[in-house]
């Protein structure tokens, strides 16, 4: 791990994480996919991110494998009954999660820290291996890593165009997020999505919303305004195009950053670029120095004390 860089904030720090990536995954290794037989008795499981990860692989083995949240889990034990377990944590102390975990007959961690609790608990660690600011800030490159280890477990993929995806992103993310804004994705580009809203929760810390792109239309449409923002995480297509019209008319801003590609690897990946770039950029045009749950401290402080 890098030493400490001390002349850094945490937006500076969250810009230096994000360029970081274009390293790591020149040199990445995917995992070994699982059979399908044996995708249909998998679970992935983890929060925050971590969750995304685990969503991120449900949806790429075209749900055969299954993503839950740990509290579900410590809830309902039957659900891990004859199933192998991937609980995903950076740190991997996060308390439900290793509870969760405690319940699995059969298990593995998807960490950072190998010397965590989730990863003395679990009978297996499947280490992510990043070098990173080593700085408080938005979870970007350990995102990246996390969600690829999780992907690659459950369908091959092969990572050659990352520094183009990368480049394509930047250029489209650099939309002004006003008012009230949603998130739309849909199978593979949904739990990324929900990554994209959580950086703008962390980063601004603004009222931001993450749905399916046909299930906004039914409900989340209902509660937007003139002035508000909507981002379609999804291919320039004609139900796209229609849905930008119909915004447009109702005086709401709407981006479809997109690429030509039709590999749903090569989306991904576009799309965590854009979750970061996004909420970066707007932290930019604010004159941001520090990321909002850095600097809203009594929240920070009661999210930490349920997490860990």
């Amino acid at each position: 791990m890098k030493p400490r860089i001390k002349s850094l904030n945490t937006v500076e720090a969250f810009e230096r994480d994000i360029t970081l990536q274009l390293g790591f995954l020149k040199n990445i290794k995917p995992q070994k996919p699982i059979s399908k037989k044996a995708q249909k008795n998998t679970v992935f499981c983890g929060s925050g991110d971590s969750l995304a990860s685990a969503m991120l692989a449900e949806a790429f083995s075209d749900y055969r494998a299954r993503a839950l949240d740990p509290l579900d889990l410590v809830k309902n034990k039957r659900l891990l009954k004859d199933k192998k377990a991937y609980f995903v944590s950076i740190s991997g102390n996060t308390i439900c999660t290793v509870s969760a975990a405690k319940a699995a007959k059969n298990s593995m961690a998807i960490t950072r820290n190998s010397s965590s609790q989730l990863a003395k608990t679990c009978h297996g660690v499947l280490k992510l291996d990043y070098d990173d600011s080593n700085i408080l800030t938005c979870g970007s490159i350990g995102f990246v890593a996390s969600m690829i280890s999780c992907i690659s477990l459950v369908k091959k993929i092969r990572i050659k165009t990352a520094k183009n995806l990368f480049e394509s992103a930047k250029h489209q993310s650099k939309f002004t997020l006003r008012n009230k804004v949603y998130v739309l994705g849909n199978q593979y580009t949904y739990p990324l999505a929900m990554y994209a809203a959580a950086k703008m929760y962390e980063t601004l810390g603004i009222d931001a919303h993450y749905e399916r792109i046909e299930q906004f239309s039914h409900m989340g449409l209902f509660s937007a305004r003139n002035g508000d923002t909507v981002i379609i995480f999804e291919g320039n297509n004609r139900y796209v195009r229609k849905l930008q019209k119909h915004l447009k008319l109702l005086g709401i801003s709407a981006y479809n950053p997109s690429i030509k590609s039709k590999s749903i690897s090569d989306q991904a990946l576009f799309y965590a670029f854009v979750s970061q770039f996004a909420a970066l950029y707007n932290a930019k045009r604010k004159r941001l120095s520090d990321c909002h749950f850095v600097t809203s401290k009594k929240i920070r402080n009661a999210s930490s004390d349920m997490i860990y």
